[in-house]
């Protein structure tokens, strides 16, 4: 029998151990496992510094391997903190990477924006992930405000209303997978 499951990756913004938008990916992977083989990526942190110079020639082996997840994935899911309203460096780095690419042109993706206010870097990656070329369902984009609050020290969604909005992104998310 085939495994009908998508294949997805998820990336966490936070280089932070056991972070909220950790915990976030890892309660989706949870719910969907039926439907959803996720991968968590945590390794934004290792990627080094974007060098236009490196795209063509010499490109880093961790580099190489993050390209390789997100061409093979079926879509993206992205969820992230904001620092001093923007992106954290090593998201943003991460996707500097990916602009000399195709990789995530036509690719559903998903945004997950967890911190403690967060419009700004909910603006920025929303901007920033269109001009890539990833597709953004109407519902598969999120701000969590007060994030910490809503997740637990188990990594457990304890917001009812924080649950419901990420059922329904995710609903949005899994409907623009159909079309990959």
């Amino acid at each position: 029998m085939k495994n009908s499951r998508k294949k997805i990756l998820a990336i966490s913004g936070s280089t932070r151990a056991q972070s909220t938008n950790e915990s976030i990916l890892k309660v989706i992977a949870a719910m969907y496992h039926e439907t959803l083989d996720v991968e968590i990526f945590t390794g934004i942190g290792t990627l080094p510094h974007f060098n236009p110079d490196l795209v063509t020639e010499n490109l880093p082996v961790t580099v190489k391997s993050f390209l390789d997840l997100i061409e093979h994935s079926d879509g993206v899911i992205i969820c992230t903190p904001e620092y001093v309203f923007s992106l954290p460096g090593a998201l943003k780095n991460a996707i500097e990477w990916t602009v000399s690419t195709t990789v995530f042109m036509d690719k559903p993706v998903a945004i997950i924006v967890a911190s403690g206010l967060g419009e700004k870097a909910y603006e920025s990656l929303i901007l920033i992930m269109k001009t890539v070329g990833a597709l953004i369902g109407e519902q598969s984009a999120l701000l969590i405000q007060g994030a910490r609050s809503k997740v637990n020290d188990l990594g457990q969604i304890t917001d009812p209303s924080t649950f419901s909005h990420i059922g329904k992104l995710m609903m949005s998310f899994e409907s623009g997978l159909k079309g990959s």
